[in-house]
C-alpha cells in the first residue's frame, strides 16, 4: 500500500568526494549552495569540513573514506536514514579502499536511493522536482523486490 505521507521538509544527502574530485564537489556544492541549504547533509570526514570551511554548511561528518567512512555512510543508507548519495569518485586513480567503494555503490543501489557519480547527474538531481515529494526506498531484507517484480510481470501481460 503506497505511503500517504506528507513530502519530507529536506532529504537526507551524503556527499563524498575523492582526493582529486575534492574541488569539483566544492564548486558543484557553491553553485547549488541555495538548494543544498534545504537539506540535512552527511559526508566523509574531509569532503565534509571542507564544505563547513570554505561554504559554510553544517554538515555531520563520519571518517575519512579509507578509514571506514564509505562504510558508515553505507550503513546509514541500509537502515534508511540517507535518501541520496552524490560520490564524485574518480575512476582514474587507484584506492586501496576500493572494496569499500564498490560496497557503498552496491547499498546505493540495492536500497534504490539515487546516486550522483558525476556534477551533471547530481546537477539533474538537486534540482529535479521529484526532491519535494515523497520516495519509497526498497528493504531488500523485505522480499518487496519479488513483490513488485511479480506485479510488474503481471501488469505487463495484461
Amino acid at each position: 500500500m503506497p505511503d500517504h505521507a506528507p513530502p519530507p521538509a529536506g532529504r537526507r544527502i551524503a556527499l563524498i568526494a575523492h582526493d582529486n574530485k575534492k574541488r569539483d564537489m566544492l564548486e558543484w556544492a557553491e553553485y547549488n549552495l541555495d538548494l543544498l541549504a534545504g537539506h540535512e547533509l552527511f559526508a566523509t570526514a574531509t569532503t565534509g569540513h571542507l564544505l563547513e570551511q570554505q561554504l559554510g554548511l553544517p554538515v555531520t561528518c563520519f571518517r575519512s573514506g579509507p578509514y571506514g567512512g564509505d562504510q558508515q555512510i553505507g550503513a546509514r543508507i541500509a537502515e534508511g536514514e540517507i535518501d541520496l548519495l552524490v560520490f564524485l569518485w574518480d575512476p582514474l586513480e587507484p584506492h586501496p579502499h576500493d572494496p569499500d567503494v564498490k560496497a557503498l555503490l552496491r547499498v546505493a543501489v540495492v536500497c534504490n536511493i539515487p546516486v550522483a557519480c558525476n556534477r551533471a547527474t547530481a546537477d539533474f538531481l538537486i534540482s529535479s522536482p521529484l526532491m519535494g515529494r515523497d520516495h519509497q526506498q526498497w528493504d531488500p531484507a523485505s522480499g518487496q523486490g519479488r513483490r513488485n517484480q511479480a506485479a510488474l510481470t503481471v501488469a505487463r501481460a495484461g
